[in-house]
């Protein structure tokens, strides 16, 4: 069933809201786990004797160093359901309903203290929201619910992916005065092995008006995990190859830290390759010039300014993304800009950007019409023809973001679908249907993808949210060619803005392992599609200690912050992204072809390409915190020597970091069981790069 429309501009209306608090000022910005079953074994071989504890020492330093090595075949296990609602909504399960409910009732509650209590009139009911990931680690939604004194409620049950409405599944009329377990396949609910699920709702289908009914322990039941998992890699076919831009960082005019002396010996250890200034939402009241910020008067010098940013950026080898001033600037600032860099000074900066996330109502904005996709298009011609006409080389984009009816903010420009004659009044379709009509192709369109609300966290969604950038680049590249026709074909899609928290105040799972593993699955995912750059936010960012450290997230710090580096006055701490996107630099850069990897599990991803120095690069990463997984991998039309090597990070290296034994750098060791099929353990929580050359190399 679909939603009604004023359900899906309510739900709009909520994500607006969480994305107004705080994202303006993104700019100016764990509890330890418990000890994992093989230290446990560890400190108890060291009690009972020295000749058990050398043998379980030596198979510890293994698991430390993610060897592959043999172990006998486990039994499958069963990971953790994934629970939405136990006496509160949990695990960054928000609410989006439309009838009377009350989430702390405590008249009838099937277990705990809580359950949720609804009195719907005609077709209203509960929607429950969650940022979007894949669902092809779980099998089934199960729910008790109940009748209450009367009973004989009709209800409907949907699915929703990206915001869209799927399968419904009818309940047969509930019963009174008894709880009932209900348990609906998702492939009933048209959601099952989906990369987007954001949501279920249950609501009235009678037509009239309903007596209270109540829901209580509601989950998502989990896949079981195989005895081994089966890693196909298929070197016959490159997919696509592979941009540099895909490597990229944001830095901001206010990072100070910029120009201290070992910054550029930092980005060459990861091999960053892109940077983007001067920074997010600070972009629209920056003026380049003089490196000041204006904003309702108030001038502020921030102390990057833009040639000390441009010496670091070439000193350490990259290009970057320039973000012109939409929001309070000129167009004919904006070009006086490229001349100055690129013909004044010859730093030869490619890609510029007009204006940071326009649509949105945080951005600064003081054009006649703020945050209109039509006066921005029309804005847009004259800062495209001017900056061109000082560096024709250049290559300038224009702001989108996803659906159709995403900020729809005005609607005397509709815009129509040629492919399907729908109107719609979202800022992508009237935007580049206004360039269309101006006769104007941009040359990239930019996109900014973030994934949950601050205290919305949770680390098993996070880790399987990567795979929705299929969905995403899908429709952005259906939107140009549905509105700019044959000349939406050229047009690159890049994103300049990623990562797990929409804005401020990070937690603890910003600065986690969790966050470096849901990096390099992103950066693994993006490698899927035709998104052709995708820069992190942020390199530096001053710890924030007010975010949500909750103990069931993952982690030892007990602060967030968004950088791959800390910024105090100190000095700084390389987060596990730091060492995450270092493990990256040995697995892909420009010209490697990707070549097409399968996976039988959903918490073991994998990715492989094809370098140009004839090595293939795999990276394998594990999702479970407490899982190790014995792996078999295939690879055809590539036939690897038995000698490879392993690069990794996890767990082990994280906890060097905590207590100060041992190495928190990425660990390498070789191999020696490789070849076109051959056995691996993927250690819990890690990334694991296995560099494989041919027989003849």
């Amino acid at each position: 069933m679909k939603l009604t429309k004023w359900v899906e501009l309510f739900v709009k209306s909520r994500r607006n809201k969480s994305l107004f608090l705080g994202k303006k000022v993104k700019t100016l910005r764990s509890s330890n786990r418990k000890i994992n079953l093989v230290k446990n074994r560890f400190w108890k071989s060291f009690c009972k004797g020295s000749r058990t504890f050398l043998i379980t020492l030596s198979c510890y330093a293994l698991f430390l160093n993610c060897h592959a090595f043999f172990l006998p075949t486990r039994a499958a296990s069963i990971p953790p359901n994934l629970e939405i609602y136990n006496d509160s909504l949990v695990n960054g399960w928000v609410d989006y309903g439309w009838a009377n409910r009350d989430y702390s009732d405590t008249s009838i509650v099937h277990n705990g203290n809580n359950s949720i209590s609804i009195t719907a009139a005609p077709y209203e009911g509960i929607h429950l929201h969650h940022a979007a990931f894949d669902t092809s680690g779980y099998t089934a939604l199960t729910f008790w619910i109940h009748g209450g004194s009367v009973g004989g409620q009709r209800l409907l049950v949907g699915g929703i992916l990206s915001g869209k409405g799927q399968a419904s599944y009818e309940l047969s009329p509930l019963l009174p005065g008894v709880w009932q377990e209900v348990t609906i396949s998702l492939s009933k609910l048209g959601v099952a092995d989906k990369p987007d699920l954001d949501g279920f709702y249950i609501k009235d289908v009678s037509g009239t008006s309903s007596s209270t009914y109540y829901l209580d322990n509601i989950s998502l039941t989990a896949v079981e995990a195989p005895s081994v998992v089966d890693i196909n890699v298929d070197g016959s076919q490159i997919l696509q190859k592979v941009d540099n831009r895909l490597f990229g960082l944001n830095s901001g005019a206010w990072e100070s830290s910029f120009t201290s002396s070992d910054n550029t010996s930092l980005l060459k250890e990861i091999d960053n390759k892109i940077l983007r200034f001067p920074g997010g939402s600070l972009s629209d009241i920056y003026h380049w010039s003089n490196s000041t910020t204006l904003e309702k008067d108030e001038t502020t010098t921030q102390p990057l300014p833009f040639d000390k940013f441009a010496k670091g950026a070439i000193e350490a080898g990259n290009q970057a993304f320039i973000t012109v001033n939409y929001g309070s600037g000129t167009s004919a600032e904006a070009a006086k800009w490229v001349r100055y860099s690129n013909k004044t000074k010859g730093y030869g900066f490619k890609y510029w950007e007009i204006g940071n996330e326009s649509y949105g109502s945080w951005e600064y904005d003081t054009n006649e019409r703020s945050h209109d996709p039509y006066t921005y298009a029309v804005k847009a011609k004259n800062y495209i023809s001017k900056m061109k006409a000082q560096d024709p080389t250049i290559k300038v984009g224009v702001v989108v973001t996803t659906g159709e009816d995403s900020y729809a903010n005005y609607t005397d420009h509709p815009a129509t679908n040629s492919r399907t004659g729908q109107i719609h009044n979202g800022w992508t379709p009237v935007m580049l249907s206004t360039l269309k009509s101006l006769d104007v192709t941009p040359d990239f369109v930019i996109y900014h993808k973030y994934i949950h609300g601050p205290g919305q966290e949770n680390d098993a969604t996070l880790l399987q949210s990567a795979q929705s950038w299929t969905v995403d680049i899908a429709n952005l590249r259906a939107m140009l060619s549905d509105y700019l026709g044959t000349a939406g074909d050229g047009v690159e899609i890049v994103a300049t803005e990623h990562n797990s928290v929409w804005s401020p105040p990070t937690g603890k799972q910003a600065t986690s392992l969790v966050n470096g593993l849901f990096l390099a699955d992103s950066i693994g995912q993006a490698l899927q599609t035709e998104l052709k750059g995708l820069l992190w936010w942020l390199m530096r960012a001053t710890p924030e200690t007010d975010g949500n450290n909750s103990a069931s997230l993952y982690g030892w710090r007990q602060h967030g912050g968004y950088g791959i580096l800390s910024q105090q006055s100190t000095g700084y701490e390389r987060y596990p992204t730091f060492y995450i996107y270092k493990l990256l630099s040995k697995f892909a850069r420009q010209g490697d072809g990707v070549v097409k990897v399968k996976s039988n599990y959903a918490l073991v991803s994998a990715y492989a390409v094809k370098r140009t120095n004839g090595t293939l690069s795999l990276l394998i990463i594990n999702k479970s915190p407490t899982e190790a997984f014995n792996t078999n991998i295939s690879i055809s039309e590539y036939s690897p020597s038995n000698t490879a090597t392993v690069y990794s990070y996890g767990i082990p290296q994280d906890e060097a970091a905590r207590t100060g034994i041992g190495s928190p750098d990425i660990a390498q060791t070789t191999i020696s069981n490789a070849g076109s099929s051959f056995s691996f353990q993927i250690a819990p929580y890690s990334a694991s790069l296995i560099s494989l050359r041919t027989t003849t190399q």
